[in-house]
């Protein structure tokens, strides 16, 4: 057996190939090292030292390496110069990442994303059985829960940066194994939502009903009396709320989902006796049903933050961020926050109109839109797992686009599939069981007339959490966030036309349903392009950040 070695240094790094051929000679491997045969695996390392690799006859390289204190660059194919200005060309390959198992990966993405879905449908479902125990009582106050849940619930969403800033920074602190960081970001962001949720109780205490009053409009001013005192109620669990965000995003960036699904299951359980209790059997009507929804809110984010400390945290530890940490923060969320806001303001101006149409008219479109939050949180799961698992795709030290695009695949196959379930069972629990909901024929027929452009909504909203997810997870925030500007601005030009020409409800519906598919088209036109983070080899705007790093 001849055993030869080739030695070029790298910015100062030695790297020895030994090379271990029993049939071919040495001379077939000239200045420029290419041979067809022969195939490298898996990310380069090099080290202070010298790193060995082993190449037998079956074209399989094993690695033996010295040395410490290593660091890390980009998998690429382009052309390296040794010392003496002599080119080095490698060929990479990843065996078996083609062939992979599909329907594996689907299996292993469900598993991740089941107990995460709890964290999505805490919400929705707690405002959801409000609606299922007010409607039976009166449908006055049912159609104030719309105008209600916009302010409690809608709201909400737009604190989302607080969970995205949250688990891309306890997740990259953990990455680098510095856990004193971890908890630093987490005693930094507790303070910011400990912060955001005592102004959003003043702001409720003070501006509630001057707000509800400037959405509901002069023709439903009867409503704002029962929809105050229910966003006056669950205004006083806003600091828990947020604080319980940040908690629960902080599980998700340690892989944990289990503990915030303890959390749902109780949190769930307390809501819906107390809605039972304290409405159907005290009659405290939709005053009740917010000192339920509120309190099962409040052991929420307990049990989320005694999950946290569970894992070595301090969770009750709270930090002011400095200048340069609250500007990360906003660089992490602004997009995000502006992508979110769009949503928002486009489920709150279709709230809005559906209000100015009268009384059964909001009242069947309060029950159909937590009916579609209750099913488009299912999807939330899937754009949790493409923000999990794909940064080290796209852009981390072992770059795999092929598996990226592969994950996504499944993704997507699971999105739609999941589209289909819920948007058939969305429509099917309205159209027959309406009853549920509330025993007013009128309202009923109303619920009815959406029934399409509902499932046309439902079925494309988990599709498009997995694009957009992978999207962010991509850092391609700049696209996200003018994309969605775009849809809501056209979106709101369609309700207007719609309002103007008297379509009545379906006609916003019709609307919503065109949002979704716009976003999900433009989303899927931008990850399949060449220039997307999918399929962009250019890895320019990280190398800085690597080098560094080293």
């Amino acid at each position: 057996m001849q055993i030869k070695t080739l030695t070029h240094s790298f910015q100062g790094y030695s790297r020895s190939l030994i090379l271990f051929n029993t049939t071919p000679p040495l001379s077939r491997f000239r200045s420029s090292f290419s041979p067809p045969s022969l195939r490298f695996f898996t990310s380069k390392t090099i080290r202070r030292g010298v790193k060995t690799s082993c190449v037998s006859p079956g074209q399989e390289l094993v690695y033996g390496e010295t040395g410490v204190d290593s660091f890390s660059l980009p998998e690429s194919e382009e052309e390296r110069e040794d010392e003496e200005g002599e080119e080095i060309e490698t060929e990479v390959t990843r065996e078996g990442l083609e062939s992979q198992n599909i329907w594996n990966q689907m299996k292993e993405i469900v598993m991740f994303t089941g107990p995460a879905t709890g964290l999505w449908i805490c919400g929705p479902l707690m405002s959801l059985i409000d609606t299922a125990v007010i409607g039976q009582g009166s449908s006055i106050e049912l159609a104030a829960l719309g105008p209600g849940t916009v302010v409690c619930d809608y709201l909400a969403y737009a604190f989302m940066f607080l969970s995205i800033a949250t688990s891309n920074m306890v997740a990259t602190s953990l990455a680098k194994q510095d856990k004193n960081e971890a908890q630093h970001q987490i005693s930094i962001l507790l303070f910011v939502a400990l912060a955001c949720g005592f102004l959003m109780l003043l702001f409720t205490r003070f501006f509630g009903s001057w707000a509800l009053t400037a959405f509901t409009g002069p023709k439903n001013a009867h409503l704002v009396p029962a929809a105050n005192k229910y966003v006056q109620i669950r205004g006083f669990a806003w600091p828990a709320v947020l604080v319980g965000l940040v908690a629960q995003s902080a599980s998700l960036g340690m892989k944990d989902s289990w503990g915030p699904l303890k959390a749902l299951a109780v949190a769930s359980a307390i809501n819906g006796v107390g809605d039972v209790v304290l409405c159907s059997f005290w009659g405290y009507g939709i005053a009740g049903a917010a000192w339920a929804t509120m309190v099962s809110q409040v052991v929420a984010s307990y049990m989320m933050i005694q999950s946290l400390n569970k894992k070595g945290y301090n969770a009750f530890s709270f930090s002011a961020p400095s200048r340069d940490e609250l500007l990360r923060i906003l660089g992490l969320a602004g997009p995000v926050f502006v992508t979110m806001m769009a949503k928002v303001a486009f489920y709150s101006l279709i709230t809005y109109f559906a209000t100015s149409m009268g009384t059964n008219t909001v009242a069947a479109h309060q029950v159909m839109i937590q009916t579609y939050s209750m099913c488009t949180v299912w999807g939330e799961p899937l754009s949790q797992t493409a923000q999990s698992f794909m940064p080290e795709l796209i852009n981390g030290v072992d770059r795999h686009l092929v598996k990226a695009r592969m994950l996504l695949k499944s993704l997507v196959i699971i999105g739609s599939t999941l589209g289909l379930v819920l948007g058939t069972i969305g429509t099917s629990v309205p159209w027959l069981f309406p009853n549920i909901f509330t025993p007013d024929p009128n309202v009923i027929r109303e619920m009815h007339k959406v029934l399409i452009p509902c499932f046309l909504a439902l079925v494309v909203t988990p599709g498009t959490h997995s694009l957009e997810g992978t999207l962010l997870a991509g850092r391609d925030l700049k696209f996200i966030s003018l994309s969605m500007s775009g849809c809501f601005t056209l979106g709101a030009l369609v309700l207007l036309f719609v309002r103007s020409s008297g379509y009545g409800l379906p006609g916003c519906w019709f609307a919503l349903a065109g949002f979704q598919w716009a976003r999900f088209l433009l989303s899927l036109w931008r990850l399949l392009s060449p220039d997307g983070i999918l399929y962009s080899e250019d890895l320019s705007r990280y190398k800085m950040e690597k080098l560094k790093a080293a």
